[in-house]
């Protein structure tokens, strides 16, 4: 997952608020933490579009899978040595017409499963987002962090583990994403 100034901004404002009013004590200011990425891989909703995704993908792969094979077997008729001259000429520029398209096939396919890997990021995050928000809302936190994770970006280096509330969101982001 993307992970934006957005939280970076809220940190800043929560730490600022903190600093700013001294009517604010320690215990006025909640804040709890999530992992954004295991609401999406845990919840129903998240569980389908990651295997919607997964299935675009490999479906792209058979495809690819299908050109490569045809290309070997295509550099194979050329290494006969019963071709003549200019039909060996005529397979070679068939096989560097086919390796030119399927480059071309292949760098469409990664841009589109790019795109799309995008396209889910952003709608899923404006979902759990809402999820959050019904969560932090009910149980009066200031702010809900999302903590990352070692593969992206761990942003939150310490937490007590009650100040995590992914499991809650993913409860709610299932009611809310049916």
């Amino acid at each position: 997952m993307e992970r934006t100034g957005v939280t970076g901004l809220i940190i800043i404002v929560g730490l600022w608020l903190a600093m700013l009013s001294p009517a604010l004590s320690a215990d006025a200011f909640k804040v709890a933490v999530m992992d954004q990425q295991l609401v999406i891989e845990h919840s129903k909703a998240g569980k389908r579009a990651l295997e919607e995704l997964k299935s675009y993908s490999s479906t792209r792969q058979k495809i690819i899978n299908s050109d490569d094979q045809e290309l070997k077997e295509l550099e194979q008729t050329i290494q006969d040595p019963k071709l003549t001259d200019s039909a060996k000429q005529e397979k070679q520029n068939q096989f560097q017409a086919k390796l030119e398209a399927y480059q071309r096939r292949l760098a469409d396919f990664n841009r589109e499963i790019q795109q799309k890997q995008r396209e889910m990021v952003a709608e899923y995050s404006k979902k759990v987002q809402a999820a959050a928000q019904v969560v932090g809302e009910k149980n009066g936190y200031m702010a809900v962090i999302d903590k990352g994770n070692e593969a992206v970006m761990k942003i939150v280096l310490y937490h007590q583990p009650a100040l995590d509330l992914t499991d809650q969101i993913v409860k709610e982001f299932d009611r809310q994403n049916k």
